[in-house]
């Protein structure tokens, strides 16, 4: 040691050179080898290649790939470098063959470069081809060599080696010339790219095809004399023949290359996508497009998610549509009018608050809140519908007066829970028709929605009755990423258990379309909660539907927001979300969460918690919040006489001869409209004439609606049409008045319909029963 220390300090010239050269040499490699710009690449959860948005130097250029397939790594060592494992970056022995063979020729005949040299010359690309260049190679070579190994060494190589064109690096190259991945190459398609850098100027697919051909068969023989390959392979190798031309990238999944760009520019990224999944799906958005666009709708987008891992399985951003119609255009996530498919969620809403069990009874009459008048797709009334019903047959009427009843602002709430980032204002902006289409939303956050209640049942049944606290994490479709649904909890993160169970048990009854738009039954083997929307002037429609284990979300209409008759969610977007479904392995229908219900009497007719006055009942699993619920209010006990006939009481009737029946009874206007759909519904027996103490009269106008402004047509004669007024009364055969602008008009009796006709202007319209009572309507006719 101290002979060493000696020497240093007598030789401090010569040491200090040493050490400066020795720093220099070790800095003398940058750091990163390779700077250019690479493409944005997207393969499958099994690395297949769904597509890839060229660099942006407008060269295909993959992301560096670390792994060589076999193949071409063997054919490019003997064309390249034989002595590759070798040597310590450069060649003695060839160096002196080239520059003999140079120096004789008086020009450059052979280059003698390893591959490790030809790495740094591509790192070091525009330097002219110098002896001095030469020497940096070899410095820089011996450099890597000790830096990196032989496999990261070729695998720069290989990544960064130009194949012609504007391709560059094996993977790019493969693609191209034989739309396959390197690694499912033949031994003459590797032999092939590994010839192509050598003379890339020159020789390249459909250029030259001879001097590519003899190249590529001197390599196989090569091959075959060092007992690489046997003769067989090597006759059926040189058997094969050369690409023509370049191939076009796959583009299985546009539009996730483009979301993916947006974050990962210029990275390989491994997605979630199955894609034989992926595959099925485009094929039936192409299929479905062709009959679409026959009615001038163009654009549809579908997404599917694994409602476990909420991985998306399948992204189809758009139709195969041109730029004219914006197919560039990801859908997937631009807000759109929702139409009906909140509706499910104001549903679960309302069973988790208790303010409903699944089929208590609303009213389905014609409703008018200020000058909000709400309609059923089909103007028709049922007068009252079971909630349910009401969610799978998706009446807009009862919706609306569910949400009044349940409360704009606390409905707002729970949509705001869901983070659906479309849901920008306060529950005042949107009002009522918040639950028809007012808002806003995206098929990712609606899809993500279904996955979480999905998701929330499925953890519950498969925990100890317990919840997730990140129950509503956002969806992945990077295949490194593993969603964190947080820590369990006795706590329901929104909805409870057993509220999403029953609101997917009445999407589960909706039926499905098939052919020709007939309707059947769904087969059961396949059950599935789903809902339909279609947006105001037939511009959105939606479909949504979850399994146990997927949830297949489908928009259809115009990325323009041209609406387009026929553009109807079950008519466009279902056939769609059936095709995706069937494509999908079957999934078990959810469990029951028991340990969120309770066993209950239930009333059939009104879906309320059974009354003494029931007169039908069943013990039906609910809610535990449904347990404060009301009591069924539409059954009442009546006394009749012996014929039950007619209302008795003891002004008219002995006691002894007293009939008690329960009777299901309705307001006069939802019995307006119920009984002309339920034949066998029975008005509530009028009192016999000799008894005293009636009440309970009600009346109630059907049509006008108030404060509404009815325009008045003419006929073929030029005479104007009348104005016929409807009113409902609790007892019919009673004698109603009608007046004007307290001017006597007439009287009805049984059916109280009036036929008239006011002049333009306001009016009010006047109507006493012959018991005293008495409703008003102000109107304004125009013309």
């Amino acid at each position: 040691m101290n002979n060493k220390l000696t020497y240093i300090k007598r030789h401090k010239f010569k040491s200090t050179l040493i050490v400066v050269v020795l720093l220099l040499y070790y800095f003398c490699l940058p750091r990163q080898l390779f700077k250019d710009p690479t493409a944005t690449v997207i393969t499958s959860s099994r690395n297949e290649l769904l597509g890839a948005m060229i660099a942006k130097d407008g060269q295909w250029r993959f992301p560096h790939n670390d792994t060589v397939p076999d193949k071409f790594k063997t054919c490019i060592i003997q064309f390249e470098d034989a002595y590759f494992y070798q040597h310590p970056g450069f060649n003695p022995v060839s160096i002196a063959k080239a520059l003999k063979e140079n120096l004789t020729s008086g020009g450059v005949k052979r280059g003698g470069s390893t591959i490790t040299q030809q790495v740094i010359r591509l790192s070091r690309k525009g330097q002219s081809r110098t002896y001095f260049e030469k020497i940096k190679e070899i410095v820089l070579a011996t450099r890597l060599e000790f830096r990196a190994s032989k496999e990261k060494i070729l695998s720069y190589y290989s990544s960064n080696a130009p194949f012609g064109g504007n391709v560059v690096g094996l993977d790019a190259a493969s693609w191209r010339y034989f739309n396959r991945d390197a690694s499912q190459l033949s031994w003459a398609e590797s032999a092939t790219l590994a010839v192509l850098p050598n003379a890339r100027s020159l020789i390249y697919p459909g250029k030259n095809q001879e001097q590519l051909f003899n190249k590529r068969n001197r390599l196989l023989h090569k091959l075959m004399k060092q007992e690489i390959i046997d003769s067989l392979t090597y006759q059926l190798s040189i058997a094969e023949g050369l690409p023509q031309k370049p191939y076009p990238l796959p583009q299985i999944a546009p539009h996730l290359l483009q979301k993916v760009t947006e974050t990962h520019s210029g990275q390989s990224v491994q997605t979630t996508i199955k894609k034989p999944i992926q595959d099925q799906v485009n094929t039936i958005v192409s299929n479905h497009y062709q009959t679409l666009k026959q009615n001038e709708i163009y654009n549809a987008a579908v997404l599917v998610l694994d409602v476990k891992t909420r991985k998306v399985l399948a992204y189809v951003g758009n139709t195969p549509t041109d730029k004219a119609h914006q197919k560039d255009v990801d859908v997937i996530d631009k807000p759109r009018s929702t139409g009906s498919i909140l509706k499910p969620f104001l549903y679960a809403a309302m069973l988790d608050a208790g303010d409903i069990l699944p089929n208590t009874l609303v009213a389905d009459v014609p409703t008018q809140f200020g000058s909000y008048n709400p309609e059923n797709f089909d103007k028709q009334y049922d007068g009252a519908v079971s909630a349910s019903r009401a969610l799978s047959r998706s009446l807009n009427v009862p919706s609306v007066r569910m949400l009044q009843e349940f409360g704009l602002d606390r409905f707002h709430h729970y949509l705001k829970a869901l983070h659906l980032k479309d849901l920008t204002y306060n529950a005042n902006h949107y009002g009522l028709s918040l639950i028809l289409g007012g808002a806003e939303s995206n098929l990712w956050d609606l899809c993500k929605s279904y996955a979480a209640l999905s998701s929330t049942l499925n953890h519950f049944n498969e925990t100890s009755s317990e919840y997730y606290s990140n129950e509503f994490a956002e969806p992945t479709f990077l295949n490194t990423k593993t969603i964190d649904f947080g820590k369990k909890t006795s706590e329901k993160t929104l909805f409870d258990a057993a509220s999403i169970y029953l609101t997917y048990e009445s999407l589960k009854e909706v039926n499905r379309p098939e052919g020709n738009e007939n309707w059947e039954f769904y087969d059961s083997s396949k059950q599935i909660a789903w809902k339909t929307g279609t947006s105001f002037g037939f511009r959105d429609t939606w479909a949504i539907g979850t399994t146990k284990n997927y949830v297949v979300g489908v928009w259809v209409g115009n990325a323009d927001g041209e609406g387009r008759p026929g553009l109807v969610g079950v008519q466009t977007a279902a056939p769609i979300l059936f095709e995706v479904f069937d494509v999908l392995p079957n999934s078990d229908w959810f469990s029951k969460p028991f340990d969120e219900m309770q066993a209950v009497e239930v009333c059939l007719k009104s879906g309320y918690r059974a009354s003494p006055n029931c007169d039908t009942k069943e013990e039906k699993f609910i809610q535990l919040s449904g347990l404060k619920t009301a009591p069924c209010p539409f059954h009442v006990l009546v006394h009749l006489d012996n014929t039950e006939q007619y209302q008795v009481n003891s002004s008219c009737e002995d006691l002894s001869n007293v009939i008690h029946k329960s009777w299901f009874v309705l307001p006069p206007l939802m019995e307006y409209y119920y009984k002309a759909q339920n034949p066998f519904y029975k008005p509530l027996p009028p009192f016999r004439e000799d008894c005293l103490g009636e009440n309970g009269v009600v009346i109630e106008f059907i049509y006008p609606k108030e404060n509404n402004t009815i325009f008045l047509p003419k006929d073929f004669d030029g005479e104007t049409n009348d104005l016929v007024l409807k009113v409902a009364h609790s007892k019919p055969e009673t004698l109603i008045f009608w007046y004007l602008d307290e001017r006597y008009l007439g009287s009805t009796k049984d059916i109280h319909e009036f036929a008239m006709k006011p002049k333009r202007g306001k009016h009010i319209i006047t109507i006493v029963d012959e018991f005293g009572n008495e409703s008003k309507r102000w109107i304004e006719i125009s013309e």
